[in-house]
């Protein structure tokens, strides 16, 4: 009984939790286009510089983490709901962008293990972060979006003396898969949102 109190508790947290969320489902698609933009110049041009490629990873992560943020701490004034691994998600995406900034003449080799631990660290916050996030509001895209950055962060470690040309198709491969990820997340969040608009004007109209 204590158990199922406890659980119900939980679900209805997490519901509100959500739809506070929701609101900001434009965010999570911004965050998407851009990762899959970002995709596709990296595999259309495959041979760029270190310096090219550094400098396009860190204005990548820079805005990625700075929507992250402001989808978060939106969430947070409108119903007082705690998305604290989004917005962890999004410092370290600034943190990172900043040292690649700072440090664009980084060997391929430290470029690999930054992108490695960034993908790893990135992934684990946003999957602890989808576990907030309630199944019918597109729960499961949030984990798979995670879950892709563990793996190729994985990949990475894995393989830290790849080539920067193959360091570029995986990194625009993972970007565009992540990018769909977050895009379909977007459309989920949309549809309760206006599911949840329509409730509150028929609640009214009654």
């Amino acid at each position: 009984m204590a158990s199922s109190t406890v659980n119900s508790a939980f679900d209805a947290g997490s519901t509100s939790a959500s739809e506070s969320l929701a609101q900001n489902w434009w965010l999570f698609l911004l965050r998407g286009i851009l990762g899959i933009l970002f995709g596709v110049v990296a595999l259309i041009f495959p041979g760029p510089t270190m310096l090219s490629l550094v400098l396009l990873f860190s204005a990548y992560t820079l805005v990625d983490g700075v929507a992250g943020i402001i989808s978060a701490v939106r969430a947070i004034r409108r119903k007082e709901d705690r998305w604290g691994w989004l917005i962890f998600e999004g410092l370290l995406n600034i943190a990172v962008a900043i040292l690649a900034f700072l440090w664009p003449g980084m060997t391929v080799l430290a470029f690999v293990l930054l992108v490695a631990a960034w993908a790893i660290v990135s992934g684990a916050l946003t999957t602890a972060a989808a576990f907030r996030l309630n199944v019918s509001h597109g729960r499961w895209w949030l984990v798979l979006g995670g879950l892709l950055s563990l793996a190729y962060g994985a990949l990475l470690v894995a393989t830290p003396l790849i080539g920067a040309i193959v360091l570029t198709w995986w990194m625009g491969a993972y970007a565009i898969a992540f990018g769909v990820a977050l895009v379909i997340l977007s459309f989920k969040l949309r549809s309760r949102q206006h599911q949840q608009i329509d409730r509150t004007v028929a609640g009214r109209a009654a």
